[in-house]
């Protein structure tokens, strides 16, 4: 069976365009889901840098506190098939509390390591899917930042297989941004 991590991010909780179209993806896909809602997961800082880049066998019991959390979501992305994360567009990017997932399972020796030919992705191969929604920039258009970002860090941890799903111009007309994301979910195979 299929295993599905789902990644929620939006602010608007169950008024999400993305939330919305994440379901649709989870039951296009069918398989055993994790549902994690990123808007509970704390940024990192000067403490879990810390914690991160000290060697796993000399951490302190507060540095491997600081990265259970992170141990967790990692786990739970190397155990995935497919990830599937929805992505609004705020202000031309990602999200914070997605943002806050990424730094969170972006660790070296984890999901990439740093050799002579350079950074190596240790997280891959799986698919991905963005449910991505945005009041009015196009993904791949100029002022798209979310998007490139997002294949961009999925690069480095070894992940290619990224297809977005794209509701554009929700804030101009959203019953035919949802409507056109919907039937491009009709069409992922499973």
């Amino acid at each position: 069976m299929t295993k599905i991590l789902r990644i929620d991010s939006s602010i608007k909780g169950d008024a999400s365009i993305t939330k919305r179209l994440t379901d649709k993806v989870v039951d296009q896909l069918g398989g055993e889901v994790i549902a994690r809602n990123a808007t509970t997961i704390p940024s990192i800082d000067g403490a879990w840098i810390g914690a991160a880049y000290t060697p796993a066998d000399q951490r302190s019991d507060e540095q491997k506190a600081l990265l259970a959390l992170s141990d967790e979501l990692i786990a739970e992305l190397k155990s995935a098939d497919t990830v599937v994360i929805g992505c609004g567009v705020y202000n031309f990017g990602v999200t914070g509390p997605l943002k806050a997932w990424i730094d969170q399972i972006c660790r070296v020796g984890e999901t990439f390591r740093y050799t002579e030919a350079g950074p190596e992705g240790l997280a891959g191969p799986k698919r991905v899917i963005i449910a991505y929604a945005s009041g009015g920039v196009p993904v791949g258009s100029a002022f798209d930042f979310a998007t490139p970002y997002i294949k961009q860090v999925l690069g480095f941890i070894g992940i290619s297989d990224v297809t977005i799903i794209a509701a554009e111009g929700v804030a101009v007309d959203e019953n035919a941004a949802v409507a056109k994301a919907e039937e491009q979910i009709l069409h992922l195979a499973a």
